[in-house]
């Protein structure tokens, strides 16, 4: 009799990796989005559109981690769909490791630019 992996009895691998990823993109978009709602009320309502003003804003404390938080949360976000991207569309196992390893450095990178630049102003 041949097996069948139909049905009830089929074998099932990665349950669940795939409803982590699901959760991790709508919890790193609701932070992009409260953080874009605060940047936009903050523009909108504001006096001081110079340099100085944007510099104040971010000089203080809490909206530099706010800010970090929500770039974290961005290159997370960026980097779960770049792997689905390449897992999905790129069968070569040497191409698709390079692709996401070349991936993961950039947004390493792209991570220390931003804490250069949030600790910088």
């Amino acid at each position: 009799m041949a097996k069948n992996n139909v049905g009830p009895k089929r074998l099932v691998v990665g349950a669940g990796y795939g409803w982590k990823d699901w959760m991790a993109q709508r919890v790193t978009a609701i932070v992009m989005a409260v953080y874009t709602v605060i940047l936009l009320v903050t523009f909108l309502t504001g006096q001081n559109f110079t340099y100085e003003g944007w510099a104040g804003l971010f000089a203080q404390q809490w909206f530099k981690l706010f800010s970090l938080v929500t770039f974290a949360a961005l290159f997370y976000h960026a980097w779960v769909g770049m792997r689905d991207i390449w897992m999905d569309y790129v069968k070569p196992v040497g191409i698709r490791l390079a692709l996401q390893i070349g991936t993961i450095l950039w947004l390493v990178a792209c991570a220390a630019w931003t804490v250069q630049i949030l600790w910088s102003v």
